[in-house]
C-alpha cells in the first residue's frame, strides 16, 4: 500500500490502516521519541500520544510534506509537551537527584538505551546525551534528528518548519554549545589534565 492509498484508508477509518501506519512508523516514532525524552517508558507514552493524535487528525494532513516528515512534526511536539508537562508536574526530580550539590552526576541513568547506540560505546553515549539533554530546546531537537535519526537539513527544516539555514543555524550552535559542555565536563571530572 502506498501513502496515498494508506491516507485515504485513514480518513476513511479503516483499522487495518491503522495497523499497516503503526507498524511502518513505530520505529520512526518511538527512535525519535527516546531521543529527546531520555526514557523509554516516557518514549512509549508519547508514541501511543502520536499514533492516537495521527489517527484522529489524519483530516488535517494536507499532503504538502511527506507523511514521515508529518509524522516527525507530530512526535517532536509531543516529546517536547511531554518534557514540560514532567517539568510542570514536578515528575522531573528523579533527574535532579542523579546530580549532587555541585552538579556533579551521583548516579548513572540506567534506563536510557537507545537502540542506535552499541554496547561498547553506552558509557560516552549517556554522557553525550546528558549534554544534549541540557541544550535550548530547538537546538536539541535539530539535533537529535540530525545525528540520531540521521534526517537531512531539508528534512528537518521541514520537520522543524524552518528555513534550512535556521538549521544550519541550530545545528553549528548546538556543536559549540556541546563542544563547550564536553570541555567543562572533562575538565571538572580530569582536573589533573588542566
Amino acid at each position: 500500500m502506498n501513502e496515498l492509498e494508506l491516507i485515504q484508508q485513514l480518513r476513511a477509518g479503516d483499522e487495518g490502516a491503522f495497523k499497516s501506519l503503526v507498524a511502518n512508523y513505530q520505529d520512526l516514532v518511538y527512535n525519535t521519541a527516546l531521543g529527546i525524552v531520555q526514557n523509554s517508558e516516557d518514549a512509549e507514552d508519547v508514541a501511543q500520544e502520536v499514533f492516537i493524535q495521527v489517527y484522529r487528525s489524519i483530516d488535517q494532513f494536507k499532503g504538502d510534506a511527506r507523511l514521515s516528515t508529518w509524522i516527525y512534526r507530530i512526535t517532536t511536539t509531543k516529546a517536547l509537551d511531554h518534557i514540560r508537562s514532567r517539568k510542570r508536574k514536578k515528575r522531573f526530580a528523579f533527574i535532579t537527584s542523579l546530580f549532587g550539590p555541585n552538579d556533579e552526576l551521583v548516579h548513572e541513568p540506567v534506563d536510557f538505551q537507545h537502540p542506535g547506540v552499541t554496547l561498547d560505546r553506552k558509557e560516552q553515549a549517556a554522557l553525550l546525551f546528558r549534554m544534549i539533554e541540557q541544550l535550548p530546546e530547538n537546538q536539541k531537537v535539530a539535533f537529535t534528528l540530525h545525528k540520531t535519526e540521521e534526517l537531512s537539513y531539508q528534512e528537518i527544516a521541514d520537520v522543524m518548519q524552518l528555513s534550512v539555514s535556521a538549521v544550519e543555524s541550530l545545528l553549528f550552535r548546538a556543536r559549540q554549545n556541546l563542544r563547550k559542555l564536553l570541555e567543562k565536563y572533562y575538565q571538572q571530572n580530569n582536573p589533573q589534565d588542566k
